[in-house]
């Protein structure tokens, strides 16, 4: 027993021999991961293109669905001075600031003051009548959601997306009417021209909505491809509100800043 060999004594163990990896196998791991990284930056790529595609056909559905409802009333929506004849008041007699201020999404809604603008209610330090368009939209069967048409307080906007204002597909983005005010000069924000009552602008919850190529991309798909000419357009270089955007204050030589890369545009469509 003394001399016999235990075979445990001699047998290698299988985890006492460590194996690496071949340059084959690290190959195709390496391969591997690089077709998911290209993967995902292709996925990224595909959405955002289709994000800006639904700009495109938001705001041409939109402005069909306005056209649509002026024809059907003989007003704009939000403007519309008999409204609560068709969808009930929710609060006050429907054309003061109690019901404008007045939070409802079921029953009811409030009129306008019938001036041919989407814009001001009297007495509302806010624009009231630009929250309240979406519900009248949306209460006349016209474009999907629920919109409480609610302006905030007699201070300050309450600006809710997808509660007093549509959520566009673009992150952190949505939908607003904003009365332009007819022809401009000297403006500190738009460029030199003549804008229509009302316009479809885009608003982000952080930031801006847009980088200037993309900008460029849906102006030219839609206009001319400019910012400060046209049914598409945006803001000074020096605005306040969306600076940088455009190269310039000068109305025959702004373009997009294309070479910019980052998300600092954003752009209006004008509806008339």
């Amino acid at each position: 027993l003394a001399t016999r060999h235990s075979p445990l004594a001699t047998r290698h163990s299988p985890l006492a021999t460590r194996y690496g990896f071949s340059l084959v196998e690290l190959s195709i791991v390496l391969v591997i991961l690089g077709l998911l990284v290209g993967g995902v930056l292709s996925g990224q790529s595909l959405i955002r293109a289709a994000e800006l595609r639904s700009v495109t056909s938001d705001t041409s559905r939109y402005q069909a669905a306005i056209y649509t409802f002026r024809d059907k009333y003989f007003a704009l929506p939000g403007d519309m001075t008999n409204a609560t004849a068709f969808w009930g008041i929710r609060a006050g007699t429907g054309s003061d600031v109690t019901c404008h201020q007045t939070i409802a999404t079921t029953t009811g809604t409030c009129n306008g003051n019938g001036d041919g603008q989407i814009d001001y209610i009297a007495g509302d330090a806010t624009y009231g009548e630009r929250f309240l368009a979406w519900q009248h939209l949306a209460r006349a069967g016209l474009i999907e959601g629920s919109y409480t048409g609610a302006s905030g307080n007699a201070s300050a906007e309450l600006r809710v997306t997808g509660v007093n204002m549509p959520r566009s597909k673009l992150t952190n983005a949505r939908f607003h009417f904003y009365y332009a005010g007819g022809p401009q000069t000297g403006h500190p924000q738009f460029f030199d021209g003549a804008y229509s009552h009302n316009t479809i602008s885009f608003t982000s919850t952080s930031g801006y909505p847009l980088k200037p190529e993309e900008a460029w991309n849906v102006d030219i798909k839609q206009d001319d491809g400019k910012p400060a000419t046209g049914s598409v357009f945006s803001y000074k270089n020096t605005s306040t509100w969306v600076p940088n955007c455009a190269t310039t204050d000068v109305v025959s030589t702004a373009t997009y800043a294309l070479s910019n890369p980052g998300l600092i545009c954003d752009i209006a469509i004008r509806l008339n």
